[in-house]
């Protein structure tokens, strides 16, 4: 059976989007994500911040590694996220995806957005539906 680390490793191999926005995987373990990306100056929106969709898109990617990581693959069925600092050019945010519920059919997860001055961007909330396939 591959480790959580495996799993992750196989999912960031095949998801070009994560390696798009430049995601780095700083730790993983069961129901467990931990990731970081430098924001970049493609990313900002009209207003001159960055758009609320790259921020969203770090907090899902967090989600997916921590709740497919026991080799099960698992599909987002609800997700929301809150916006609560606006995010800036060369800002290095960190999402940290917490297991709150696993159960046999779906799992909880809650996911936090800091950024390099460790202020809280974003909370995100995630449930996914496991599936009978492996993903490894």
């Amino acid at each position: 059976m591959p480790t959580s680390k495996q799993v992750v490793d196989h999912m960031m191999m095949h998801d070009k989007f994560s390696q798009w926005l430049g995601i780095e995987v700083l730790d993983v373990k069961d129901g467990y994500s931990k990731i970081r990306m430098l924001i970049r100056e493609e990313m900002l929106n009209g207003f001159g911040i960055i758009h609320g969709g790259i921020t969203f898109s770090l907090a899902d990617s967090a989600f997916a590694f921590a709740c497919n990581n026991r080799n099960q693959l698992s599909v987002a069925l609800d997700t929301s996220i809150n916006f609560l600092k606006p995010v800036q050019v060369n800002d290095v945010l960190i999402a940290e995806a917490k297991e709150i519920h696993n159960g046999k059919s779906t799992g909880l997860y809650h996911i936090e957005v800091k950024n390099q001055n460790d202020h809280l961007v974003a909370q995100f909330k995630g449930l996914c539906y496991r599936t009978e396939k492996k993903l490894v």
